[in-house]
């Protein structure tokens, strides 16, 4: 059996329109190959609250990241020549029930991670989330967290229902899933449901950062405010962190969030000694026929496989 070679189609060689379509262009393997990170789909949307097709994700994150290149210019390091990094296909999911898939989500991850792999997961609605940190803190115990969203997502039950797409950080943080004292939410902002929606987070005493810090004193002072992460680190980046007008394609948005190119700075700048997983969610395709949503989520998807790579000798 010849050796894989974990390096992309060359966009010189066969142009970005063609090929089948596999995240940044690199190999389709099997879970049990010799990658070092893996880039899997998790196409399940069914624990929305608002606007459904988060399941399409990674299908057009796939096809949006033919464009995508290795080298990062900030960190002077190309993470294909630091990571063999790999699509290993998509999770395998139950549309009609939430508590099925996310038992398969738990399986599935944890056996990358049993494997001593990294992985980067697109879905998907926020719900996903949970599973994969159970999966995570299975292997590591509690991780630091990193959270881009507009919302807390430390919301109540909604209709009776304990678990949904805005309430998997307080069920992360009530199972001690994640370090509260380590835990940073990202391009949060108003309005909420009640005045108590800040109760969780308070509570565990998560830092919360708002699109005001990172505007009123500007994006400098701001970058220099953010903490080095030391140890297992999981981020989630919820497309709806960024404002509707650069991430239309989203179930719930939010005017007045984040531009990309604030995000851009603010991972760019981020010191994470062990990025041990990541996830891109809630990036809905059907709302956003530019397709600069599922651009957007490319963008951040570079951004953590650099962030992998970036302690690799």
């Amino acid at each position: 059996m010849s050796e894989i070679d974990f390096t992309p189609i060359p966009g010189r060689e066969q142009p970005r329109f063609a090929a089948i379509k596999t995240f940044f262009r690199l190999p389709h393997v099997g879970i049990d190959a010799g990658y070092d990170v893996a880039l899997a789909g998790l196409p399940y949307d069914g624990a929305l609250s608002y606007r459904p097709g988060a399941r399409f994700a990674p299908t057009k994150v796939r096809e949006l990241s033919s464009m995508g290149r290795g080298y990062h210019m900030t960190r002077e390091i190309n993470f294909v020549e630091k990571l063999k990094c790999a699509d290993i296909g998509d999770c395998p999911t139950v549309p009609i029930d939430m508590a099925q898939t996310g038992e398969r989500v738990e399986t599935f991850f944890g056996d990358i991670l049993a494997r001593d792999k990294k992985f980067i997961a697109v879905g998907g609605d926020h719900s996903n989330t949970l599973p994969l940190l159970r999966a995570v803190a299975k292997k590591y115990g509690p991780v630091n967290f990193i959270h881009f969203d507009a919302h807390l997502d430390t919301y109540p039950a909604a209709w009776g229902c304990e678990y949904h797409h805005g309430a998997f950080l307080r069920h992360a943080l009530e199972e001690g899933l994640v370090k509260p004292q380590n835990t940073w939410q990202f391009g949060i902002r108003g309005p909420l449901a009640a005045n108590d929606d800040m109760g969780v987070v308070e509570k565990f005493g998560v830092n919360v950062t708002t699109v005001d810090d990172v505007r009123m004193n500007g994006l400098e002072a701001f970058i220099k405010r953010l903490p080095k992460f030391e140890g297992p680190t999981y981020m989630s980046f919820d497309i709806d962190a960024l404002d509707p007008a650069y991430a239309p394609g989203t179930g719930t948005p939010v005017p007045g969030g984040l531009t990309t190119y604030e995000a851009q700075r603010i991972l760019r700048a981020f010191e994470i000694d062990n990025l041990v997983a990541a996830d891109i969610m809630e990036v809905s395709p059907p709302y956003d026929p530019t397709e600069i949503t599922a651009l957007a989520a490319v963008d951040v998807m570079f951004e953590q496989l650099c962030l992998m790579a970036s302690n690799v000798k």
